[in-house]
């Protein structure tokens, strides 16, 4: 079986068996960690409370002192214990974080409070306890804000991540580890691997649902109201749903301790066959690399992706009809799974995991209907659990929104017990087996969303240029590229993240110094860079292909009305 260990030096896993000493899991933790003295070893079952030493407990095996497979155990030992010399290669990986990350690294996180004329009856430099800082992960604090969840780096101060410290920069300690409830594969018990053989080594523990109480983006915020605007205007002409992804970076969002918000730039729309119920993507590959390309760029990654779910009410008033609410489902099952595989995609990288990555910072945002009929914004991400249980493949979408199935086993898929823990009508906590279903809330993570007061979008084209992939009146080419560089500057006209898209989707000017520059006005503005770039040869050739398109539209259009 698999025991987790916990230590100011992280969380391992120690492999043991029921019937083994405790003095052989205190020697596994010894070499583990590389412990030179491991009569200094203390083990407790809780994380503040006083470790017994391992040797006074020498004589019972783990089954009698009821030490089980996926237990947490947490280890203390004498500093000077350790083998610093020794450099472990787990912990040489290196990891790059998204500078958010690095940023919130520096940062204490403490809630300053100011001093209590009531309570505080000291000096103007004392403090007390009604007035010294609280930690960013008071539960008082986040209630009394309604603060859903916590933010992932108050996460990380809660489990002690930032307890190490040397001069004036923190030591990350890998402490946190994603869940996996697939069968291992190589089994140290030398039996046939699964689906041939399993035992309690390999086998995945029972999964006890329970809500996420952190998350890894607070805030969804829209550099400016068009981007949803252009983006819902699709559905307004054609009743069609949509779906983009959105592009943006991640900041640190005060309005939650530690917390980060994704500001979204942009909305790239792949090819897709949409309806008035719902939408297919169709193999969207080599367009969204394009689109990926573009925003590193411009310096933005892929944050999420966002999609429509309207339809109107038929009122003549502009209203829609609201489909999610507390009766109805908020976020489905499919969509759960969907969301799930894109956050498995989109890995968060940190170094506070011996892998390197945590759960995601890719988040889902749908457009639907309000109990007011307004058309609103729903922020959401799916739980680190959730996505562990849709890689293992043990569950899938009910034909019920709101309820999500547990899978059937096979002869080929391991379907661990699956619980989840509700209050019945006595108030109580009660634990409830969870096939065949249980509802999709215990896989949800709510984020909020909106507008800066001050918009101040990297994109700012005073005119629109067609978006990608749509079909009729706003299709994107030659003619439509002409139109609109001639409605303007080019020094206004190139801060569109659409614009610049299809410019590289020509390939006439170079990916070298060409786009370069076409980026650089796009974000920067400037006139002499515009002025830089009418000179090229790749703005030269484009304006003289634009010209002779132009001149052969024409001339058909004048052909067709003369018959």
């Amino acid at each position: 079986m698999l025991v987790r260990v916990r230590s100011k030096e992280g969380t391992h896993r120690i492999e043991v068996n029921p019937s083994d000493d405790v003095i052989v899991l205190r020697d596994k933790i010894a070499k583990e960690l590389m412990v030179a003295d491991p009569s200094t070893i203390t083990i407790s079952d809780r994380p503040n409370g006083g470790g017994r030493p391992a040797d006074s407990l020498a004589g019972q095996t783990l089954q009698e002192l009821n030490v089980n497979h996926g237990d947490l155990l947490y280890i203390g030992f004498a500093e000077t214990a350790v083998q610093h010399q020794a450099v472990k290669p787990s912990m040489t990986v290196t990891v790059v974080q998204d500078a958010v990350d690095d940023l919130l690294d520096t940062q204490d996180g403490l809630i300053k409070r100011p001093k209590d004329p009531r309570f505080c009856k000291h000096a103007a430099n004392g403090m007390c306890d009604y007035c010294m800082p609280l930690e960013a992960f008071d539960p008082a604090y986040l209630e009394e804000h309604k603060i859903k969840s916590m933010s992932f780096h108050a996460y990380l101060r809660k489990l002690g991540a930032h307890d190490k410290k040397q001069g004036t920069s923190y030591i990350a300690l890998p402490s946190l580890e994603e869940p996996s409830f697939k069968v291992k594969i190589n089994c140290s018990s030398g039996h046939p691997p699964w689906p041939a053989s399993i035992c309690t080594k390999c086998q995945p523990g029972a999964i006890t649902l329970q809500s996420q109480p952190f998350r890894l983006v607070d805030h969804v915020e829209f550099s400016s109201a068009s981007i949803i605007d252009n983006f819902i205007n699709y559905w307004r002409s054609t009743g069609l749903q949509r779906f983009g992804y959105m592009y943006g970076r991640y900041e640190p969002y005060p309005e939650v301790p530690l917390g980060i918000k994704a500001v979204v730039e942009a909305i790239y729309e792949p090819s897709q066959e949409g309806d008035s119920e719902g939408l297919r993507l169709e193999n969207p590959t080599e367009g969204v690399k394009r689109a990926d390309e573009m925003a590193i760029a411009c310096g933005l990654q892929r944050v999420g992706m966002i999609y429509t779910d309207l339809t109107d009410d038929g009122s003549g008033n502009g209203t829609v009809l609201c489909k999610r609410h507390i009766d109805s489902y908020f976020f489905s099952s499919q969509e759960c799974q969907f969301a799930a595989v894109m956050q498995k995609n989109h890995p968060n990288a940190t170094k506070y995991s011996s892998t390197g990555t945590f759960g995601s910072k890719f988040v889902t945002c749908v457009i639907g209907g309000n109990l007011e009929g307004n058309i609103d914004v729903s922020s959401y991400q799916v739980s680190n659990t959730c996505v562990g249980m849709v890689d293992a493949d043990i569950v899938e979408p009910s034909v019920e929104p709101g309820i999500m199935r547990v899978k059937e086993p096979s002869a080929d898929r391991y379907i661990p017990d699956v619980f989840f823990k509700y209050k019945n009508e006595y108030n109580l906590v009660v634990q409830k087996d969870a096939k065949p279903s249980f509802p999709v809330e215990y896989l949800l993570v709510n984020s909020t969303h909106g507008f800066p007061v001050k918009p101040s979008p990297m994109f700012n084209s005073p005119k629109d240029f067609p978006i990608e992939n749509r079909d009729g009146a706003f299709k994107q080419n030659a003619e439509s590229l002409y139109r609109y560089l001639e409605s303007g500057k080019l020094v206004e006209l190139a801060s569109s993240f659409h614009f610049l898209l299809f410019i590289r989707s020509m390939g006439i000017l170079n990916d070298g110094d060409e786009m370069t520059l076409l980026v650089r006005i796009a974000i920067s503005h400037k006139e002499e860079d515009a002025n830089q770039l009418t000179q090229t040869p790749g703005w030269q050739t484009l304006m003289t292909v634009l010209k002779e398109s132009a001149s052969s539209s024409r001339g058909d259009s004048s052909s067709n009305s003369g018959r």
